[in-house]
């Protein structure tokens, strides 16, 4: 993998990261640390992803496990430590999986796999964070 990062002198302190498959991604500071707020910061952005990883592991599993799997949505909350590096020191992940008679040992599998073996973000993270996990099953 790789991924290539311009600065926008222009714009203050916004960036923006062309990835290895060709995707675009902008991200910008605060004001108080010469951005303009245009987009996520740089941490949003490693949080948004690390969700984004173990969210798409849960619904594969369910899917791959031939369950009714028909959304999932992720809320993560996060703490940060109070001087630098400010790292993330806990990582809350609660999944909101949807679908039609959705077993909760299938979704409480989904979430556990992900979290110990497959997500290589959050597990990554984990290394100075506390990662938990929370799920609520919506039937439709």
């Amino acid at each position: 993998m790789e991924c290539t990062i311009n600065w926008v002198p222009a714009s203050g302190m916004a960036f923006v990261a062309e990835t290895g498959s060709g995707h675009l991604l902008t991200m910008d500071g605060a004001p108080e640390g010469g951005g303009r707020n245009l987009a996520p910061r740089p941490m949003e952005t490693l949080l948004a992803g690390a969700g984004a990883c173990t969210a798409y592991d849960v619904v594969l599993i369910l899917k791959r496990g031939r369950h009714e799997v028909s959304g999932c949505q992720l809320k993560v909350t996060s703490e940060r430590a109070a001087t630098d590096p400010k790292v993330f020191t806990k990582i809350h992940l609660h999944f909101i999986v949807s679908g039609r008679k959705l077993p909760v040992a299938a979704v409480e599998r989904a979430i556990a796999l992900s979290h110990e073996k497959y997500c290589s973000a959050t597990i990554m993270l984990g290394r100075t964070a506390d990662v938990t996990t929370g799920y609520e099953i919506v039937e439709l």
